[in-house]
C-alpha cells in the first residue's frame, strides 16, 4: 500500500557541490545540493536569496560548480554553515582561476566546472542561476580512457529528509543496454 507524503520533493539523494564567486575581489564558496543539469551544457544552480555568493555570481557574472570528494565532507559543510558575509573563506582551499578569470574554483576538488551567467529565475525566496559550462577540469587521477571513473571521483550527495551525507554506491548496469532484454522479448 501506497502512504502519501504530502507535497514534498523526493528527489534525492542529489550531488553536494561548492559554488564558487569573487565577491568583493575575494574568492567565496558556499555549499550547495539543488544543482541539476539543464541540458548538457548547461547547469543550474539554485541559491537562496540572501546567499553572499549570489552578489559575486550577479556582479561578475560567472561561477564555478565544484565537485568535493566525500572526504572533504568537513570542509565542505563548513562553508555552508557559515556566511562568506561575516567568514572569510577564501582561506578554506587553495584556489585557481579558469579560462574566464572570475570563476574561483577550488583545487582540492577532483571535478570543477566554471560557467558563464545565462539566465537568472526568480523565485519568492531564491534564485536559479543558469549557467553555460565554459570550461571542465578534472583532476587526472579519476580520468580513464576519457571518461570520468565515478568510483575514483566518490562524490558526496546530500537527502533532505535527514540531512545526511552520501557516497556513491557501486554501479549496477549501462544506461541504454540493460533494457534491451525486455525488448529482445517483446514486452514492448
Amino acid at each position: 500500500m501506497k502512504l502519501e507524503y504530502g507535497a514534498k520533493n523526493c528527489l534525492f539523494p542529489i550531488p553536494t557541490v561548492l559554488v564558487g564567486a569573487l565577491v568583493e575581489g575575494k574568492p567565496n564558496f558556499n555549499t550547495i545540493a539543488f544543482v541539476g543539469i539543464i541540458d548538457l551544457g548547461h547547469i543550474s544552480v539554485t541559491l537562496n536569496k540572501a546567499r553572499y555568493t549570489s552578489i559575486g555570481i550577479r556582479e561578475k557574472g560567472t561561477f564555478s560548480v565544484n565537485v568535493p570528494s566525500a572526504e572533504m565532507v568537513v570542509e565542505t559543510d563548513y562553508c555552508g554553515l557559515v556566511s562568506g558575509n561575516k567568514v572569510d573563506k577564501s582561506s578554506v582551499f587553495e584556489v585557481f582561476y579558469g579560462k574566464l578569470e572570475t570563476a574561483p574554483m577550488i583545487e582540492s576538488c577532483p571535478m570543477n566546472m566554471e560557467c558563464n551567467l545565462s539566465q537568472t529565475l526568480e523565485l519568492a525566496h531564491h534564485d536559479v542561476f543558469i549557467g553555460e559550462i565554459a570550461m571542465t577540469y578534472g583532476d587526472e587521477r579519476i580520468m580513464v580512457d576519457g571518461k570520468v571513473d565515478y568510483s575514483a571521483l566518490h562524490p558526496l550527495f546530500f537527502t533532505m529528509d535527514d540531512n545526511g551525507y552520501w557516497s556513491l554506491g557501486e554501479r549496477i548496469a549501462t544506461a541504454w543496454d540493460v533494457g534491451k532484454v525486455m525488448v529482445e522479448k517483446g514486452s514492448l
